[in-house]
């Protein structure tokens, strides 16, 4: 993992179980719960407008991959994130294939969430293995240390022993499952329920894309949000030095507050941010859905404006996938939008893409929220 600290190097931590019955709910978090649950809300019912919820659950869960997997230096870029294809295998670099094994993660999970209701070590272990593609599951051998990517500093070293990880993740799943366990709003407790994660570091590889699709999961768990489209990543990469820092903060301080103010700032500008987003996203499928019907209603279905934006880079084969049709008419469709000016031909090594660039383009640049 990498990290961006200033740190005066690794001093004995024991990891307390959860809840650590202090009061963190103090009146600066206070202030900063009420805007973060204000935009939550707004955020849940702009989802609610986009009639299908593969068009969100599609491009933003790869947003948020890209981002999460940047944190952790897995670098790619929109482009050769959306050109490729998971369903097929195939994929433009072998970091797009890591980013897109993490929204596979994220679906699985918010299946699961929907499915269960609960957010147990099980589905933990499983998002992990599908992030990593390996079921090694807790770590069993000692010596993981966190170091400080830029000196080689060793900055904290989390439990070694896999009987002590294994108590302290069954008693964070019983945190994140029981609401009575701790009495405070669940964005403090997903704050907190996120540094405990990333501080017991269960896994050999993975914490920290784990813990974050965590968090989202929780926020869906707790009926904040119906889908899961709150992505902290972009924040977080924005504000990296401070994430790491923050982390280290409350283990060698003990002063819970800024870092709980932080997630908090999190929440309510990504929420913000996406909220932007999604409304500049419904207001484009509204212009497509209306020229389309116009122009070429022998070719409209609602089935195509959902492939149209389910796949910011489509191609042929998603549109026979995805309305059920012969690759002639397939194509036939394809370039029918191309002459409209919807779509845009590109030709990439020796295949053929269709790019929706003002689509590709609110994903790449965002929305800045009014």
């Amino acid at each position: 993992m990498p990290l961006h600290l200033h740190s005066l190097g690794p001093s004995p931590y024991h990891v307390p179980d959860l809840p650590h019955g202090r009061n963190m709910e103090s009146p600066a978090v206070l202030r900063k719960l009420a805007e973060a649950h204000r935009y939550l809300a707004e955020l849940k019912g702009v989802t609610s407008s986009i009639p299908n919820d593969r068009i969100l659950l599609d491009t933003l869960s790869l947003q948020e991959a890209k981002d999460s997997s940047a944190i952790e230096n897995i670098i790619t870029t929109h482009d050769e994130v959306y050109r490729s294809d998971a369903q097929a295998e195939q994929f433009a670099t072998a970091a797009a294939k890591e980013v897109h094994r993490y929204a596979a993660a994220l679906k699985h999970g918010f299946q699961r969430i929907r499915e269960q209701g609960g957010l147990g070590l099980r589905l933990i272990l499983e998002v992990q293995a599908i992030v990593e593609n390996s079921d090694a599951g807790l770590r069993k051998v000692p010596g993981t240390k966190l170091k400080n990517d830029q000196t080689g500093e060793v900055v904290y070293v989390p439990p070694q022993d896999h009987e002590e990880i294994k108590s302290l993740m069954h008693n964070l799943e019983r945190f994140l499952n029981d609401d009575e366990l701790m009495h405070a709003d669940p964005l403090v407790k997903m704050a907190v329920a996120h540094h405990q994660f990333e501080t017991i570091h269960p896994f050999y590889d993975g914490n920290g894309r784990t813990g974050r699709i965590i968090n989202v999961l929780y926020l869906v768990r707790c009926g904040l949000l119906d889908l899961p489209v709150l992505y902290l990543s972009r924040y977080i990469i924005r504000n990296k030095a401070a994430y790491y820092h923050m982390l280290q903060e409350v283990r060698t301080t003990g002063d819970w507050e800024p870092w709980v103010l932080y997630m908090l700032e999190g929440v309510a500008t990504t929420a913000r941010e996406t909220i932007a987003l999604i409304k500049a996203m419904k207001e484009l499928i509204q212009h497509t859905k209306h020229r389309i019907r116009n122009e070429q209603p022998r070719i409209y279905s609602q089935d195509l404006i959902n492939s149209l934006f389910r796949h910011p880079y489509t191609k042929i084969a998603f549109i026979e996938r995805d309305l059920h049709v012969s690759r002639i008419t397939a194509a036939k469709y394809l370039n029918k939008l191309v002459a409209m000016g919807l779509l845009t031909k590109v030709k990439v090594a020796r295949s053929n893409f269709y790019l929706n660039e003002r689509l590709f383009g609110l994903l790449r640049d965002g929305v800045r929220p009014a």
